[in-house]
């Protein structure tokens, strides 16, 4: 009966724990950025060619008006916008994965 408790309550914490997305590094993140750089800062919100990217995370809303989090940011990095070419196929997923990783700590 002990046993059964036990799995009971294991299970219940285990479905309790949020589901972490793909974990990037931010730092080669920074890298990939370089790439983004052309048309985007890292360090402003003042527009290059796109907006600026600092505090991208704390942002409500994305330039599309979809709300900001890891998905819609994805979304946009994989189709591009009528202004951003998709780089969908451009990009490794552990790339995208390292890119977002960087842009949350801007």
């Amino acid at each position: 009966m002990k046993k059964g408790i036990l799995s009971l309550g294991l299970g219940a914490l285990l479905v309790s724990l949020p589901v972490a997305a793909a974990d990037g590094d931010a730092k080669k993140g920074e890298a990939v950025f370089e790439n983004c750089s052309v048309c985007h800062n890292a360090d402003s919100t003042e527009a290059k060619v796109g907006p600026g990217l600092k505090g991208l995370f704390k942002r409500e809303k994305l330039v599309n008006g979809k709300p900001t989090n890891e998905a819609n940011v994805r979304a946009l990095i994989n189709e591009g916008t009528s202004a951003m070419p998709p780089m969908g196929d451009a990009m490794k997923d552990d790339e995208k994965d390292n890119l977002i990783a960087y842009l949350k700590t801007l």
